[in-house]
């Protein structure tokens, strides 16, 4: 039944928090702000570096004293310069890509980052060929929960948006994926707890990778 499986990147195929907080503790430093502690970036990342930055400045005493647009730039500027601080595949992401493909499944990325920032870390972190398509933020594409991006995918693969299992790590991606009217599932290893993966009504939780592949498979008949 299955024939696409479309990832969000940050939290679910790609260990980046240490990468987040990194860039963003040097940010909040430089306006005399202090630190969060690297846990904490897995509730402000996922929805963009916009939205992080505001989430960064809301937590923080001092932070509605600065210009968010100094530090939304800066921080943008020094995570252009050093995105792969720390950022690995999670364990077994590489082995499950594999098996999909084998699968004579197709698999995609869907990303919140802007699209060549996007292009640029996956390739750096699973090569240029593992993909069939990779789709970050553009003028055209709007940030998730947008549908839109999942859907253009589809089209693009040549599957139809109920051939799609959709994976990611938050709200916002489960969001995503029931509103592109695809199969949506919630990893937990990733920025958010399974329970908000419950609350918005993800199709299936899984505790590790292998599973997606047994999903895959069991929906292929």
């Amino acid at each position: 039944m299955y024939k696409a499986c479309i990832f969000d990147l940050d939290g679910t195929i790609a260990d980046t928090v240490e990468s987040i907080a990194y860039v963003g503790n040097k940010t909040l430093k430089e306006f005399g702000l202090p630190a969060i502690p690297v846990e904490d970036y897995n509730f402000y990342a996922g929805d963009g570096a916009d939205e992080l930055v505001r989430r960064m400045l809301a937590a923080v005493p001092g932070g509605n004293e600065v210009n968010y647009e100094e530090v939304r730039v800066l921080y943008r500027k020094w995570f252009g310069e050093n995105p792969f601080y720390h950022v690995k595949p999670f364990e077994g992401i590489v082995t499950l890509l594999e098996a999909l493909k084998q699968q004579g499944i197709k698999i995609a990325v869907f990303s919140n980052k802007p699209h060549e920032a996007a292009v640029e870390v996956v390739h750096k972190i699973f090569g240029e060929q593992m993909f069939h398509k990779i789709q970050g933020q553009t003028a055209q594409i709007p940030r998730k929960p947008s549908p839109l991006g999942a859907l253009a995918i589809a089209r693009e693969l040549g599957v139809k948006p109920e051939e799609c299992l959709y994976c990611g790590d938050t709200n916002t991606d489960m969001d995503t994926g029931k509103a592109a009217g695809m199969f949506t599932i919630g990893v937990t290893w990733g920025f958010r707890p399974r329970t908000e993966l419950e609350e918005h009504e993800a199709d299936a939780i899984v505790e590790n990778p292998e599973e997606i592949l047994e999903i895959a498979k069991k929906s292929r008949g």
